[in-house]
């Protein structure tokens, strides 16, 4: 009986973060008897698991987060051209978070930033390492510090959510703005 209880808490966590990750996804708003349900769950399961919406929305962030760093291992910022390296990154970290940006409206509302963050240290230890591979380079500025500018790359990133969310920057645009922005950001002063 006791392991079928792990896999049943196993089967119904995962029903709970996929159905996290879909509905607050779509609505940021989404309640947590909207999570059970859509789950498959009761709600007094789902509480036996995320003691809050707090937890809740930590755990799909996680778990989200996670996913797309699957996705972003595929992405090749070791060998070519920093920029070039660094265009790929962002393109295909803004399809990621395109895709899930009510999902850290959802986030943004109900963790402190810091936290919100540290979900991505693992995905930002890729930028840091291309940030530093250009540096090296010599294609990327060096008077600023490293860690400044991983933090810029992620601002910048979920500010451009935040915007394509609120109408102000469109949807078809945001990729081309983000990769402008940043490689502008990141350019040699000086350098024509």
């Amino acid at each position: 009986p006791v392991p079928a209880r792990r896999a049943d808490a196993e089967r119904n966590i995962a029903a709970i973060l996929e159905a996290g990750t879909r509905l607050l996804g779509s609505d940021p708003s989404a309640s947590v008897a909207d999570i059970a349900k859509a789950a498959g769950v009761g709600r007094v399961t789902l509480y036996g698991h995320f003691p809050s919406r707090e937890a809740l929305v930590d755990a799909v962030l996680d778990h989200a987060v996670n996913v797309a760093e699957s996705a972003l291992e595929a992405v090749d910022v070791d060998t070519g051209p920093a920029p070039e390296a660094m265009s790929g990154l962002l393109r295909s970290s803004w399809q990621l978070l395109d895709r899930h940006r009510r999902l850290f409206l959802a986030a943004d509302r109900v963790l402190p930033t810091e936290r919100i963050r540290r979900h991505h240290d693992r995905p930002l230890r890729r930028v840091e390492r291309l940030i530093k591979r250009g540096r090296d380079d010599g294609d990327f500025r060096s008077d600023l510090p490293l860690p400044w500018l991983v933090t810029t790359f992620f601002a910048i990133v979920h500010s451009a959510a935040q915007e394509v969310e609120s109408g102000r920057l469109g949807p078809e645009e945001a990729e081309r703005v983000l990769v402008g922005t940043m490689l502008s950001l990141l350019s040699v002063p000086g350098r024509g």
